[in-house]
């Protein structure tokens, strides 16, 4: 009796292509549940939560009456927000400050001043908003939902009535 007949099986009883589909399944099986990966789980147990709050600031936003968005920020408190494209969800708003523009003018003597901006670009502002959440603290520094949050992190503020990008500048975790 041959081992592969005539129509592909083994010894008779089952087909090659069968036994190859089991073998890929089987392996597929093993390589799930023996050596699932070092991926973690979303529900990471152990690892401290602590407050932290973050300065970001918003360069050069197009907007026709800025004392309008500050009061709006200090009656409602919260915003939602956006850590490199990825939605965590509402923060509290600490403090919200309209920064002052400047221009930096050479001097005779070779120095620099900043000094205020003669121009009147009365649509465009600059603001520094403290923002404040839970985080949990990890080797690799404080994660805000699913995202890392360090200096230089871009962040995304939605509300009702605006939506823009900032950078974070700060932060500081509280005890």
């Amino acid at each position: 009796m041959k081992i592969l007949d005539s129509k592909g099986r083994i010894l008779g009883k089952m087909s090659i292509l069968d036994l190859g589909a089991a073998l890929v399944i089987l392996l597929v099986v093993v390589g799930i549940f023996f050596f699932p990966g070092t991926s973690g789980s979303i529900a990471q147990v152990g690892v401290p939560t602590k407050p932290i709050e973050v300065d970001v600031v918003v360069r050069g936003l197009s907007i026709r009456n800025p004392q309008e968005l500050i009061k709006e920020f200090q009656t409602r408190k919260k915003t939602n927000i956006i850590i490199r494209n990825q939605p965590y969800g509402q923060v509290e708003i600490k403090s919200v400050r309209e920064l002052p523009r400047s221009v930096l003018v050479p001097q005779p003597d070779g120095t620099v001043k900043a000094l205020p901006d003669p121009r009147k670009d009365i649509f465009s502002t600059d603001l520094l908003i403290t923002l404040a959440g839970n985080a949990r603290i990890t080797e690799n520094g404080p994660v805000l939902g699913n995202s890392k949050i360090k200096v230089g992190t871009p962040v995304e503020l939605e509300g009702l009535e605006y939506n823009f990008n900032a950078s974070a500048i700060d932060l500081r975790i509280k005890s």
